[in-house]
Parts: C-alpha cells; sequence; structure tokens
C-alpha cells in the first residue's frame, strides 16, 4: 500500500523526516518494514503549512527516491505542521493526481489503505459527493473519493464525527453492492492547527499507525531537544528502531493531535443513512 507520516510542532526543515532518520520516509519508499509491499514507488508528495491558512503542496509521479526537487525543497522548507506520503498504487494509475496528500481550501489529507472492489462501487461512493464538491475530484482514487465523503459529511464542523459518517457511507455501499473484502483506513487529515489520524479496518487487519510525543525521534534526526520537546509524530512505521520511542495507535481509534498533546479515542462508523 502506502507509507506517510505528519509532523506538528516547534518549525523544522522538512529534511529533518523526510531525508535523515534511520527509517526515513525516503528509505521506506524501496525498503518499508510493515507494508503489505516493501516498495511504494508510484509517486509522493508533501504538503506544508506557512504563513498563509491554506498548505502548500509538491507532488509527482517518480519515485521518492529519485526526485531531486524534493530533496533540494526539503532541506530548505521550514514548516511547523507538514504531511509525507509515498505511494504504492493499487489499481489505479500513477499520475499526478492519484499522488498524496490531497488539499481543499486549508485541508489536507493522506491515507494508506484501500476500498475494496472500489471500481465496483466507485461510482455510487462519487454520487455521495456533495454537488459543490464535485468539480475538486481531479483523480480517480478511492483515497480521494474519501477525502471529499469527509468534507461532504461535516468535515469543517465536525472532523471525528466527519470520518464515522465517511467510513459508514463506504461499509454502507459495499453491503448494497455485496462486497465483502477487507476496508483498511489508517488516514490522516489537518486544518494546519489540528492532525487527525484513523486506524481502522473492518476485521482485524488494520494497517500500522504509530506516534511518538516528545524528543528522541527528533534529537536523533538533528532537532535540539528544548526544541524537539513538544514535536507531534504520527507515522505508518517508525523512523527508527527505538521502539520505546514509539506507540502503536490501538485498532479501531482515532488520533488526535492538538498544541504539542495526543490524545486517542475509541472510533465506531456511523449508520449511513
Amino acid at each position: 500500500m502506502c507509507r506517510w507520516l505528519a509532523y506538528a510542532g516547534p518549525p523544522i526543515h522538512l529534511d529533518t523526516l523526510v531525508l535523515r532518520p534511520e527509517q526515513s520516509l525516503i528509505t521506506q519508499s524501496r525498503s518499508a518494514h510493515l507494508g503489505v509491499t516493501s516498495l511504494n514507488a508510484d509517486g509522493f508528495g508533501v504538503g506544508w503549512y506557512g504563513e498563509k491558512p491554506e498548505p502548500g503542496v509538491y507532488r509527482d509521479i517518480l519515485p521518492a527516491w529519485n526526485d531531486e526537487n524534493l530533496k533540494s525543497l526539503a532541506e530548505h522548507v521550514k514548516s511547523r505542521l507538514f504531511f509525507g506520503h509515498v505511494r504504492a498504487a493499487t489499481d489505479t494509475a500513477v499520475t499526478r493526481v492519484n499522488s498524496h496528500p490531497f488539499s481543499h481550501d486549508r485541508w489536507l489529507f493522506m491515507h494508506n489503505g484501500a476500498i475494496p472492489n472500489f471500481n465496483r462501487i466507485r461510482r455510487a461512493l462519487t454520487l455521495r459527493i456533495r454537488p459543490d464538491l464535485f468539480s475538486c475530484l481531479l483523480g480517480t482514487t478511492d483515497s480521494e473519493v474519501f477525502f471529499y465523503l469527509l468534507l461532504t459529511h461535516g468535515l469543517e464542523d465536525d472532523p471525528e464525527g466527519a470520518f464515522a459518517r465517511a467510513v459508514g457511507v463506504v461499509l454502507a455501499e459495499m453491503d448494497d453492492a455485496g462486497v465483502t473484502g477487507h476496508l483498511a483506513v489508517t488516514a490522516a487529515l489537518t486544518d494546519g492547527a489540528t492532525v487527525y489520524a484513523l486506524r481502522f479496518a473492518n476485521d482485524d487487519r488494520p494497517p500500522s499507525l504509530y506516534y511518538s510525543l516528545g524528543a528522541r525521534p527528533l534529537t536523533a534526526a538533528g532537532v535540539p531537544a528544548v526544541e524537539a520537546e513538544t514535536g507531534c509524530l504520527i507515522v505508518s512505521e517508525p523512523l527508527d528502531d527505538v521502539h520505546a520511542a514509539w506507540q502503536q495507535v490501538p485498532p479501531s481509534h482515532l488520533l488526535v493531535a492538538a498544541d504539542g498533546a495526543i490524545d486517542t479515542v475509541p472510533f465506531a462508523p456511523a449508520t449511513a443513512g
């Protein structure tokens, strides 16, 4: 599937996490440890917040390790909140518009996982998207459709409820179409202030998701300890082998990171209407 990371805390250069750690996102693009596949070479993207409320986004179709522009950008852009993603495509084209993260107004979204037999329910799910948002849908992935379902189902006012309602809609359409496969969602979204990350599956096999709050992973990458203490990291898999520095998000839980604190709360899909 894919590998991703989200960071919120004191401003740091993107390369601090994207390039430098022992098991950095670039390393995971060619040698992931915990994914379905070790190779995530079907495009990449980074999204970050600067002085404007809307994020900047850079995406492309090259393998992440083979893009000199990404290296230069990551070494020079400094941000208090950013996302990084490397993609392993699942039955959709390798194009720039299919690379993560996706953005809409002030929101960023990225995903690791899959809606099973997506082509069987793609039309039904797409028609569930609010008409005023429909023209914003540019690619063909299940991930982007899920993002616009979140926006359709109240993301602006109630992110936690939007996740419950969007997952409920996907499960309802799967049921209507007789799709019985493995729905897997480890997704992250942010409005530039709070990061939300969901770990969910409709069976006992949710994709991996970890978090770290505090100095250890950041100081290992060169960030001064006094700056790193309130840094929040949320990742598909740890960036190093110091196991004590990482906590696993429990299955069927939503993580909320804001103001230097992380909380995890139980998650259950809503019943779709």
